[in-house]
């Protein structure tokens, strides 16, 4: 028995019925042609999601990724310092000396898992300064993935690995020349170690990272580009917010040939991750007065609970009335812990 019969044999009701249906969904968008942009929040990168995530992106299941500044260094920090992490099994009994402790010996800990930032920076810091430093005496300014990417791609940190590359989300994502959109990247230990040389008149400002209103931008250009096949530019002025559908048929975008495609959302906890990304539509809509698809499908894995004042425990129907969903759009939420779940879902779509 594969694990896509064992899911549709044993996961009938409830939250494991939520699951095989999200994932059928999932699957099936792909299957019609369409693109999903998945988001990345809480530590995924250091439970090493990537090793099922990456499988998905090298089999095109996945067409852009938004992530928090943790998750985009976590997952190459865990690359060059693998040998270096520490589970702690019983965690939930720590006492207040014992964290203490682990601070002192530079463990950041992560539920069961400490993080050695330490090792960690001293296999990324050097190189990736030099692109910093390089980038600010050129004038250049860059979005924060992009040097991580060209780290990669040039195998500066190649010599460090010390876990099979073939796990790590961001290897893949920097093979495939995944879109990638990082808003809050301030919110990270690179993202600080960035502030601070700026404190120190080591980099300019505002120096050679460009940030979040960029990330939006490049955003939105992307997503004009994979749900009608259209730049920015070529889609219809509105003039009020109108209650459509997306176009029938795939416009062409005559520079590029690319074809229309719906465009799914799938959301791994809540946050900043999730929020900029699903925003993109009703700014467009709404902001920029140009008319474009809602999202086309949409799938939540949190344990946040339905509550009232919270965004992540916010039930996908209530995103309809802000512009972000229509009344047809396939609507998931999921509410388990994400590191059972996206496994199985990834599973899933690939055919596992």
């Amino acid at each position: 028995m594969t694990l896509s019969d064992f899911i549709d044999r044993h996961y009938r009701h409830f939250n494991a019925a939520t699951l095989r249906e999200a994932a059928r969904g999932y699957r099936d968008l792909i299957d019609g042609g369409g693109q999903m942009l998945l988001t990345l929040a809480g530590a995924m990168s250091t439970a090493e999601l990537g090793l099922s995530l990456a499988e998905m992106i090298r089999a095109g299941k996945v067409h852009a990724i938004c992530a928090t500044g943790a998750n985009l260094e976590e997952d190459l920090f865990n690359l060059v310092a693998h040998d270096h992490y520490r589970r702690i099994p019983d965690w939930r009994a720590l006492t207040a000396q014992q964290e203490k402790d682990l601070e002192r010996r530079g463990l950041n800990r992560v539920t069961d898992t400490c993080i050695p930032e330490a090792e960690a920076f001293r296999a990324v810091g050097a190189p990736l300064l030099e692109l910093w430093r390089a980038g600010d005496a050129a004038g250049e300014r860059r979005l924060p993935h992009e040097y991580l990417y060209q780290l990669i791609r040039d195998r500066a940190l190649a010599d460090s690995y010390q876990t099979d590359p073939a796990g790590s989300w961001l290897v893949a994502a920097a093979e495939a020349d995944l879109p990638l959109f990082v808003p809050g990247w301030e919110d990270s230990t690179l993202g600080n170690v960035f502030a601070a040389e700026q404190l120190r008149g080591a980099l300019s400002r505002p120096g050679p990272v460009r940030g979040g209103t960029q990330y939006m931008t490049a955003l939105a250009e992307w997503y004009a580009h994979a749900s009608t096949g259209r730049t920015l530019e070529q889609l219809p002025e509105i003039d009020a917010v109108p209650d459509a559908r997306p176009e029938e048929g795939p416009p062409l975008d005559a520079d590029s040939g690319a074809e229309a495609s719906p465009v799914g959302f799938f959301q791994i906890g809540g946050g900043i991750a999730g929020d900029f990304p699903i925003c993109v539509v009703p700014m467009i809509r709404q902001d920029l007065r140009r008319d474009c698809p809602y999202w086309a499908y949409f799938c939540q894995i949190s344990d946040s609970t339905t509550s009232y004042g919270s965004y992540s425990g916010a039930v996908p129907n209530e995103k309809i009335t802000w512009g972000k969903l229509d009344v047809d759009t396939p609507k998931f939420v999921i509410e388990s812990d994400a590191t059972i779940v996206a496994p199985l879902v990834f599973g899933y779509v690939l055919g596992w």
